[in-house]
């Protein structure tokens, strides 16, 4: 047996989160993991560990739940070894894969370019259209999910609008605000049906667990070639995801990273396939 750790629900302790029943009802229908569960309330909104149980001995452990920032990750990681539980992932992977710059050097050839400023630096749009045409806002690791906030900017913007706009993102992010500002390059997807096509792949142990479709798509849209997705399969962490994309000319990029740890599953993706597989991979561990 092999050893899950989900949050509780914020209401009931004793009750997984409700928005991650269905993966931990596929877990158990596996009959191949144990499950412990934390307390949501009292982790994310005080910083107190509380666990359903604490294992007798040490017992390495795959967490699933929330994003952290690194540092709540950090602490959450060292607090749970006084428990006797190791977390496969260390902080040191959760945030190479979390930061999208910290990453970025590892798949640039496959990637839109970017550049990073530090946080509140003003931003000389005409800067950064030296360099890109187009591109996009966020932080090290969210963008701004705002139909108010423009897709992406190009020369039709002047510095005032800019300047305003980047006092939206910093209101619109708030406490989510991570490390940094972020931008890339902005590129065309290819739509299907009016859906970009975009891929979820999940790696353990230098494994691919799961390729799975993420963005309404039809079932018939092209998927990534094997050869992309298995140039990645031996990145530094034991457990990560990347997000693949299809562009208007046919050919594929990465557009995301992630800690497999708090990467949701694909959109319509089996969870119990998922969970047998992730056993399969690590049952070694």
């Amino acid at each position: 047996m092999k050893t899950l750790l989900f949050p509780s629900s914020f209401f009931d302790r004793n009750q997984v989160d409700e928005d991650l029943k269905t993966e931990y009802d596929a877990a158990l229908q596996t009959k191949e993991f144990d499950i412990l569960l934390f307390d949501y309330d009292a982790w994310f909104n005080s910083r107190k560990l509380k666990l359903s149980s604490i294992p007798e001995n040490k017992t390495s452990v795959i967490y699933r739940g929330w994003m952290m920032t690194p540092e709540h990750y950090s602490a959450f990681y060292q607090q749970l070894r006084k428990q006797n539980i190791s977390l496969v992932t260390t902080p040191e992977m959760y945030e190479e894969f979390h930061l999208f710059p910290h990453i970025y050097p590892k798949i640039k050839e496959d990637t839109p370019r970017i550049l990073t400023v530090p946080l509140y630096q003003r931003i000389h749009i005409q800067d950064v259209l030296k360099k890109f045409s187009r591109f996009i806002v966020k932080d090290f690791v969210k963008s701004v999910k705002d139909s108010r906030f423009p897709k992406y900017f190009d020369a039709s913007f002047d510095q005032d609008q800019f300047d305003q706009y980047m006092k939206d993102f910093y209101q619109y992010r708030g406490d989510l605000l991570t490390k940094g500002i972020c931008i890339k390059e902005y590129v065309d997807l290819k739509r299907y049906e009016k859906h970009t096509n975009e891929v979820r792949v999940f790696y353990f142990d230098q494994n691919i667990i799961s390729v799975c479709q993420n963005s309404d798509q039809p079932e018939n849209s092209p998927m990534p070639p094997v050869e992309l997705i298995q140039k990645y399969q031996f990145l530094d962490s034991r457990f990560y995801t990347i997000d693949y994309a299809e562009l208007k000319d046919g050919s594929w990029i990465i557009i995301e990273t992630g800690d497999g740890s708090v990467s949701g599953l694909g959109l319509n993706q089996n969870p119990y396939m998922f969970y047998s597989s992730l056993y399969d991979v690590a049952k070694y561990i």
